[in-house]
């Protein structure tokens, strides 16, 4: 609850001057699942650090679609690749 009574999504408190605002949010539990098994995968890590971490990477990006990532990199990587490397036929990236 908010210091003014009312309950909502957001909490004025910040955590402990770490810049961080505590928030409810709902997220699919796929997505809870996989970032917890990636933290226990790399020594118990903590998987809210890891949602955030992953969010500033996509903020980083420009918001660019993972679409546009993979095709980006693949096209690059096909560039380095050579003229004579087997690829997929044009105008399907």
């Amino acid at each position: 609850m908010r210091k003014d009574g009312k309950t909502g999504a957001n909490s004025p408190d910040r955590d402990s001057g770490a810049g961080k605002v505590r928030i409810t949010i709902r997220l699919d539990g796929e997505i809870i699942d996989w970032f917890r098994s990636r933290a226990g995968a790399e020594g118990g890590g903590n998987y809210q650090t890891m949602i955030n971490n992953a969010l500033r990477d996509y903020i980083g990006q420009g918001g660019e679609s993972l679409e546009s990532v993979l095709r980006r990199v693949i096209r690059e990587e096909l560039k380095d690749a050579g003229p004579d490397a087997d690829v997929i036929p044009r105008g399907r990236l």
